[in-house]
């Protein structure tokens, strides 16, 4: 199965689950922004959830199927269509050679993610397929796509792969009537950021703590894959101590010296020398992923044991979800 990368869009990347041995060597973790997106479209193929998708941030992408192809898409960034049919995500998707998709605009978030039977077939490099431009390696040349860019699968297909191929056949555009519910797996607000105290909480006061868990917070344009600005009102601390660098992972919030707030994302450095107010829990940084510019977000302080046992019902839920994919 062969695409040609017709135009774009803003950031086109390939991406997996991330390269999470080499923090150590100072590597950045990398990535899908939003790995429930990313791992929902692979499981609606019977990919393995660590499969290779193609994330593109916001829409205007365009890219023509040079073979037949069988492709699942998820995520809030953009909809797919070709030739004015609307194409549903989350669900094993038919496309006839020759026909064009376009990514059009979804107001919801600003991350969408294409999965392809058996996934994308790039270069691993450390352990991962994941694209971090900054360094210039893994994806596709270490780089965001180009106009006339040819992606390949790997060729290696499931049993589900080979099952939906056969069930999906035809010269249209074909797709089964179920899909996965995505949105039972994220929380109803998805507005409400469940964080927990980070290592240096006890640097702020008691009335910036309050409002730190209080007070509404815009998404500011200085956000992209690294971090997340956040803009409102300022977190001052009361111990004006230097910190020396320090671990940091994505989710980590970190407050500067002129006391404003970095939420650190998937292309995030290993260390940093700022205080850090808050951890995001993990079951919610994909909600974090889909935040735009002006988008405006609440912490609510849960506890680490809180945290794990949402991490890990969620992770529970996505094991049952497979299994029952793999008896389909």
């Amino acid at each position: 199965m062969q695409i040609e990368i017709i135009k774009p869009g803003m950031l086109s990347t390939v991406q997996d689950l991330g390269r999470t041995q080499s923090r150590g060597n100072a590597v950045p973790v990398s990535g899908a922004m939003d790995t429930l997106s990313a791992r929902v479209a692979n499981l609606a193929l019977g990919n393995e959830q660590t499969a290779a998708v193609i994330e593109f941030t916001y829409a205007d992408a365009i890219f023509k199927a040079q073979t037949d192809l069988l492709i699942a898409w998820s995520g809030d960034g953009a909809i797919l269509q070709s030739d004015g049919q609307m194409l549903p995500a989350d669900r094993p998707l038919l496309i006839p050679q020759g026909k064009t998709i376009k990514l059009i605009n979804n107001p919801t978030g600003c991350r969408t993610y294409l999965a392809v039977a058996g996934g994308w077939n790039v270069p691993e490099v450390l352990g991962s397929k994941s694209t971090y431009i900054t360094a210039g390696f893994g994806g596709l040349e270490g780089r965001a796509f180009r106009k006339g860019d040819v992606l390949q699968t790997f060729g290696n297909q499931s049993e589900t792969n080979v099952k939906f191929c056969d069930t999906l056949t035809g010269a249209k555009i074909n797709y089964p009537r179920w899909s996965i519910a995505r949105p039972l797996f994220l929380p109803a607000d998805r507005k409400l950021i469940r964080v927990m105290p980070g290592p240096e909480a006890d640097w702020f006061d008691a009335d910036a703590i309050a409002s730190f868990y209080s007070a509404p917070y815009r998404v500011g344009s200085r956000s992209n894959r690294m971090g997340i600005g956040l803009e409102g009102e300022k977190v001052k601390r009361k111990i004006q101590t230097e910190l020396l660098s320090t671990a940091v992972t994505p989710g980590t919030i970190q407050v500067t010296n002129n006391n404003d707030m970095i939420l650190l994302m998937a292309d995030c450095q290993t260390t940093g020398g700022y205080p850090r107010i808050a951890q995001v829990a993990a079951v919610d940084l994909p909600l974090c992923a889909q935040l735009k510019p002006g988008d405006e977000i609440r912490f609510q302080q849960i506890t680490r044991q809180e945290a794990e046992r949402l991490l890990v019902q969620r992770e529970r839920e996505l094991r049952r979800l497979n299994q029952d994919l793999l008896d389909f």
